[in-house]
């Protein structure tokens, strides 16, 4: 635990959080939730064996940094990693939540979480054997297969778990190209999306080609909104 004033807060908190993240405990003596909350977020924050560091800072003697955050009501608690607010709450929580809270800023990884941080197919096997449902090395190892033309392993191996945002990126693309379907530019995706259109309410492969090239797309895209819209417009 750090006590930190408006002096040594660059150093203290912001070069420290390029390094780890860093909470800061924004409190005063005079504040009897702060009281309650002081020692229980102390505890939980020891609890993580240096992967979260503790910064308490004094609201009277420090009026600078409460401004800097805009603090309102105290006890007020804020998550600094490089440099930016990350998370943040305000009132003393129980332990359960703070200490829910603290994970999610450093969580602990595992030894399947480790090999999946490779990119060599042999450390990601090794990480599936470990945790066969670790959807990071499903992820890795299934665009390694993609990448070697095993189009069948790829989508044997997203088929393991629920699908996410990337999963059903790498799916799509699988099933793409396992028909020989692949184009250089997104325009023409996009001109390939707009000749399917005639042919989805009757083609059921036209309908699957139309899926799976518009999840190629970033989900962020409001492209994605318009071409489902068209879509919809044919079939309903």
């Amino acid at each position: 635990m750090i006590e930190v004033t408006d002096a040594t807060f660059e150093k203290d908190v912001l070069d420290l959080s390029e390094t780890v993240p860093v909470v800061i405990d924004l409190w005063a003596p005079w504040c009897a939730p702060c009281r309650t909350l002081g020692p229980m977020i102390e505890k939980v924050i020891d609890e993580t064996e240096g992967r979260v560091a503790l910064a308490k800072v004094n609201v009277d003697e420090n009026p600078a940094i409460s401004q800097a955050f805009r603090v309102q009501s105290i006890p007020a608690v804020f998550a600094i990693k490089d440099r930016k607010i990350v998370d943040s709450f305000v009132g003393a929580l129980p332990e359960q939540q703070i200490r829910a809270w603290v994970e999610k800023l450093a969580p602990i990884h595992s030894p399947a979480d480790l090999l999946a941080e490779s990119s060599d197919e042999e450390s990601l096997l090794n990480a599936l054997e470990l945790d066969p449902g670790h959807v990071g090395a499903i992820a890795k190892l299934a665009s390694l297969k993609i990448d070697s033309g095993d189009y069948e392993a790829a989508l044997e191996l997203i088929s393991r778990v629920p699908e996410n945002d990337e999963l059903r990126q790498l799916a799509a693309k699988a099933r793409l190209l396992s028909k020989d379907i692949s184009f250089s530019s997104q325009d023409e995706v996009e001109a390939r999306l707009d000749g399917l259109l005639d042919f989805v309410r009757d083609d059921d492969q036209a309908r699957k080609e139309y899926l799976d090239l518009l999840a190629t797309f970033d989900p962020a895209d409001p492209k994605v909104a318009q071409y489902r819209k068209a879509l919809t417009s044919r079939l309903f």
